[in-house]
């Protein structure tokens, strides 16, 4: 999976709402990832780990903000399509 999402501490978030459909699966460490998505259109909106409890994770989708900052760090580079670039991100090679 490539996708980007931005990192909250748990403490930071003040209040989700609307209704979600949730989807659990295993990380590459053998962890449960919980992605919840919006039921009418299917995409995702946040994500939980359970290696990394006190974080939540939000796709920069859902954020409606064209000055939304740019990310400080890139992982799973060799999931991404070709064409995808980095740019001058620190990388964190995993596979």
């Amino acid at each position: 999976m490539f996708g980007n999402q931005a990192f909250f501490k748990r403490q930071q978030i003040t209040s989700i709402t609307g209704e979600t459909t949730q989807f659990a699966r295993l990380s590459d460490t053998g962890r449960s990832v919980s992605f919840r998505f919006c039921p009418v259109c299917g995409s995702t909106v946040y994500w939980e780990f359970k290696e990394a409890p006190d974080f939540i994770a939000v796709a920069i989708g859902a954020f409606a903000d064209p000055n939304f900052p740019p990310p400080r760090v890139s992982v799973y580079e060799a999931r991404m399509h070709p064409w995808v670039s980095t740019g001058e991100l620190p990388l964190e090679r995993r596979s």
